[in-house]
């Protein structure tokens, strides 16, 4: 059985990538409250595996759990990409007319803003998670409120599902990487299918800088699929760039990394895994 960490309650979008990324295998969830609450789960116990949200086509990257996974040691062995779908539930008795609240994560809530601009009388209230705000509206039986999740949340918690795919966007992916301890990582992917890497460095103050490592790297026919800079705190105007690279060949991916070291500052590879 794998214990997996996420951020979220039973029946969250974590929960159903879990699951799919691990399915047909036993799966016990730990439900965190804080993305730093599952890298911690894998620090205290390296059995645990991880599995955090790390974009959305629609809301961009979540650029805090980037330095959540530099900074923890963890790797990443994998990633899986889910389609988001939401729904709008209450409990059994009410209905639309006794509504006056709809509580959910407030990315989910911005996904759906076209639906709630429908409904001026709801009040949108942020909660932590989708599921979670469902759960909260059965268990204390909060009639007068609405929650945005799944419909598998939904159902899970016995709500009432008034309408579904009401996310204004219908093609709204979001990404998750799959993280484990260093110990576990060769365990969970196998190098003969790895083709995707993620990795972080800084650069030198000097000119063209970053032009010449992309030149290396087309060199070696290596795939950037995404680029991110996010500041160096106490460092005014110097970056961090976190990216993403494909490749066929994992001999000259290796290769092309050797070729950019000297070119980079604290270059770390954060995760070599199967592109989902």
């Amino acid at each position: 059985m794998k214990r997996i960490a996420i951020q979220g309650e039973i029946g969250s979008f974590h929960d159903i990538a879990s699951h799919e990324y691990f399915k047909g295998e036993q799966v016990q969830l730990i439900c965190c409250n804080t993305f730093e609450d599952v890298f911690e789960s894998i620090q205290k116990d390296p059995t645990v595996v991880g599995l955090c949200a790390i974009e959305n086509t629609i809301a961009g990257s979540i650029l805090h759990n980037y330095d959540l996974l530099r900074q923890s040691g963890c790797m990443v062995v994998g990633e899986h990409k889910l389609h988001i779908e939401h729904s709008i539930c209450c409990l059994p008795d009410d209905d639309w007319d006794d509504l006056k609240e709809v509580h959910s994560h407030p990315v989910a809530l911005a996904q759906c803003s076209n639906f709630l601009s429908k409904h001026p009388g709801l009040k949108a209230v942020q909660g932590e998670d989708t599921a979670g705000s469902a759960a909260y509206i059965y268990n204390h039986q909060m009639h007068g409120w609405a929650a945005i999740c799944s419909h598998y949340a939904a159902d899970l918690y016995g709500m009432k599902v008034l309408e579904d795919d009401i996310h204004d966007n219908k093609h709204n992916f979001t990404r998750f990487l799959v993280v484990s301890s260093v110990q576990k990582a060769d365990f969970l992917r196998s190098l003969e299918t790895v083709n995707k890497a993620s990795l972080v460095f800084t650069l030198p103050d000097q000119p063209a800088s970053l032009s010449k490592v992309l030149t290396i790297l087309s060199f070696y026919d290596i795939n950037l699929t995404k680029i991110q800079s996010l500041p160096i705190i106490g460092h005014e105007w110097e970056y961090m760039f976190y990216v993403d690279l494909s490749f066929e060949n994992l001999t000259r991916y290796r290769q092309s990394i050797d070729a950019i070291t000297p070119l980079v500052r604290d270059i770390k590879v954060l995760g070599e895994y199967q592109e989902a």
